[in-house]
């Protein structure tokens, strides 16, 4: 005689079943679906997919996710990056990038807050985003090397600006890389991992 459903001890409750869709599975984690989604493509979460190409998420391993990356995360040991950029859909992005490679991530929505940020407890590295209000990227990137010393503390500049002018003046001014946006984070991670790897 076949069962028609699964024997009970094999089974999830109703209420909290252990394979979730793609929408599920990012406000389970808090992000949008686009950022899950990527995050599948690069093997950072695992997913399953149905004969339809649907991906589905094991709770399991989201539950993983969340303990090693996010504000409820376990504390990490890793080098200490700084991301200033005042878009905080950006600077989510790249702390969860950096924060599933073992980094530990400080934000600042501005230069003033970065630069204070700075003082408290130098970082191991600087991501700077250019183009930012009252005070730009450059003239943080001036301050630092100023208060530090050039070269005393790795900063990898970023701006929506892509051109080969914009990366060489980055350099002249002493940042150890430049990154074009909108950028893929892994591009960042990519440039924090030769400058700082964990």
């Amino acid at each position: 005689m076949a069962f028609r459903n699964p024997p009970e001890s094999r089974r999830a409750p109703a209420s909290e079943p252990d394979w979730l869709t793609l929408g599920q599975a990012a406000k389970y984690l808090g992000v949008a679906q686009s950022t899950i989604r990527k995050w599948s493509d690069t093997g950072r979460v695992p997913a399953f997919y149905t004969p339809g190409g649907h991906r589905r998420y094991r709770r399991m391993d989201l539950d993983a996710f969340l303990e090693r990356s996010g504000p409820g995360g376990k504390p990490k040991d890793g080098p200490t990056v700084l991301v200033v950029d005042d878009d905080p859909g950006v600077r989510e992005v790249v702390r969860l990038s950096l924060e599933l490679e073992g980094y530990m991530v400080k934000e600042a929505g501005g230069a003033e807050e970065g630069l204070a940020a700075v003082e408290d407890e130098a970082p191991d590295l600087i991501l700077l985003d250019v183009m930012m209000p009252h005070v730009d990227g450059w003239e943080m990137l001036r301050q630092i090397q100023e208060r530090h010393g050039a070269g005393s503390i790795p900063i990898v500049m970023f701006s929506g600006k892509v051109d080969a002018q914009t990366a060489a003046q980055a350099a002249a001014r002493g940042a150890q890389g430049f990154v074009g946006k909108p950028f893929d984070p892994q591009q960042l991670v990519d440039q924090a991992k030769q400058i700082v790897p964990v």
